[in-house]
């Protein structure tokens, strides 16, 4: 026995180890053993939270935030009114690069050795939404820039689309959002954005809640939606637009989610500034508990 108790030596460099010592053991058979040991391979795992182990207040903090957000969710679907996470996937660069993942072919595509944007057709933004009560997606591909302007112009697109004949009698509607980007809670643009063109638009109440920080996996959308459309287009290079919406499109899982995509061409410039006097007008309440990261949109008659 020596000291090696931990090793990343594949199961046939491991049986050439073994005859060297006078062991006759085939690679198979050390792998036989070694499962019957308990061992196996392994990956490793997120699971160590970094943001909150700081205090045990920061802890604290993120339990009670998942907490109040499990309770409005709950009491939003108990009375049958829309509950949706949003938010924005990777951005992808569209043409013949290669894709994280395998198919099954008879030989292998070949894409390009280099995946530099300035070798691209173009990089497409996809902004998701995705219906928690109804477990359906929609998913629209800006091609400009993550704004939060993009952001509500998706939101609204879906709600005129889908939402509005689904929930034809709702007077409320709780979005789901992480912290940071173009939905940020933080962002002025957003909550402007989010009052004027939906809030006041479609007269309805809008109570949004946003993950702490550090937890965006735990939104709905990245593991419920995101993540099905990513096996989906797993190992296919996107050459065009129309292959993405494609592969959107055709997303599908055996618990019954569909999901629709759509292009959206419209231009959305950077850092865009709110005045003050604009932002005055967003009627808005703000929770105790957070009120940064919970508050509810009214519209005013």
């Amino acid at each position: 026995m020596t000291g090696l108790k931990w090793t990343r030596k594949a199961t046939r460099k491991i049986a050439d180890e073994l005859r060297r010592e006078g062991i006759m053991v085939s690679d198979k058979t050390v792998a036989c053993l070694l499962k019957a040991l308990g061992y196996s391979l392994q990956a490793n795992r997120k699971k160590i939270a970094l943001s909150g182990n700081g205090s045990l207040q920061q802890r604290t903090e993120r339990d009670l935030q998942f907490r109040r957000i499990c309770r409005i969710r709950e009491r939003f679907a108990q009375n049958q009114e829309p509950v949706i996470s949003v938010d924005t996937k990777k951005k992808e660069l569209v043409g013949n690069f290669k894709n994280p993942g395998c198919l099954w072919r008879d030989q292998p595509r070949d894409v390009a050795d280099h995946d530099f944007p300035s070798y691209a057709k173009g990089k497409m933004i996809p902004y998701g939404i995705y219906d928690t009560i109804a477990n359906e997606g929609a998913v629209y591909l800006g091609l400009s820039h993550d704004t939060a302007a993009f952001a509500v112009d998706s939101i609204c697109a879906w709600w005129e689309q889908y939402g509005f004949h689904r929930y034809p009698h709702a007077r409320r509607i709780l979005i789901l959002a992480d912290n940071g980007g173009s939905n940020s809670p933080t962002t002025a643009a957003w909550r402007y954005h989010l009052w004027r063109a939906f809030c006041q638009r479609y007269g309805l109440k809008v109570t949004v809640c946003h993950y702490p920080t550090g937890a965006s996996k735990w939104n709905p959308i990245e593991h419920r939606l995101f993540s099905e459309i990513s096996k989906n287009w797993a190992g296919v290079p996107l050459i065009n637009l129309e292959t993405a919406l494609k592969y959107i499109r055709k997303t599908k899982t055996e618990t019954g989610l569909r999901v629709t995509a759509a292009l959206n061409r419209k231009h959305y410039p950077l850092k865009e500034h709110i005045a003050d006097e604009l932002q005055a007008q967003v009627s808005i309440n703000r929770y105790h508990l957070f009120p940064k990261l919970n508050y509810t949109l009214q519209p005013v008659k």
